[in-house]
């Protein structure tokens, strides 16, 4: 396993694009509904338990938050869509900040896209995968929490999540994952070390 992530510390948390770090390297974002579980992927995958912050309250990332493997690689915490208990001109600010962050991020080289695997394909998720898609970023979704299901029925949820890829002319490795077993790791960073291009 390379120790690129495990060097990895927060950067900074914008509100705004023009705050974000120079657009220059290569970084990769992590988004999902509100709770699907982005900050704990993270975390996970950094080994730290508090590098991301996490809470059982949706809603608590409202900010793109960088964290920087290198000089040259990083990660981003895109705030949670969907159910989070905020004011809606919150929500609407959020949309803008992502909006503009996936339309105009020349370092943006992928899309680690959270799923809770006993909720997958909202109509949020579809909306992103369609986004990925006519962006040309290589998407790889994750069923999040599959801890909390059997594990034939989180294949049958995987497997529901494929056809549906298949049925709307997209293409993307599906992966059933947890942050406790942990499950899904090695091949969540597989994927980032090409997109990464870690050497």
């Amino acid at each position: 396993m390379s120790s690129l992530y495990l060097r990895a510390r927060f950067l900074k948390a914008v509100a705004r694009l023009d705050q974000a770090p120079p657009d220059r390297g290569r970084e990769v974002a992590f988004l999902g509904r509100s709770n699907a579980g982005k900050s704990s992927v993270i975390n996970a995958l950094c080994q730290q338990r508090n590098l991301a912050r996490t809470s059982k309250t949706p809603g608590r990332t409202q900010q793109l938050v960088f964290f920087q493997l290198d000089e040259e690689r990083r990660l981003v915490d895109l705030p949670g869509y969907g159910y989070a208990r905020v004011p809606l001109s919150t929500k609407v600010q959020w949309q803008g900040l992502m909006t503009e962050y996936l339309n105009e991020r020349r370092s943006l080289v992928g899309l680690v896209l959270i799923m809770d695997v006993r909720h997958p394909l909202t109509t949020y998720d579809q909306q992103m995968i369609a986004w990925g898609r006519a962006a040309q970023l290589p998407l790889l979704l994750l069923l999040n929490k599959c801890d909390k299901l059997k594990r034939g029925a989180a294949a049958a949820q995987r497997l529901q999540v494929v056809q549906h890829l298949k049925t709307s002319g997209s293409e993307a490795p599906v992966l059933l994952f947890s942050s406790l077993q942990p499950q899904g790791l090695e091949t969540l960073r597989q994927s980032l070390d090409r997109w990464l291009a870690v050497p």
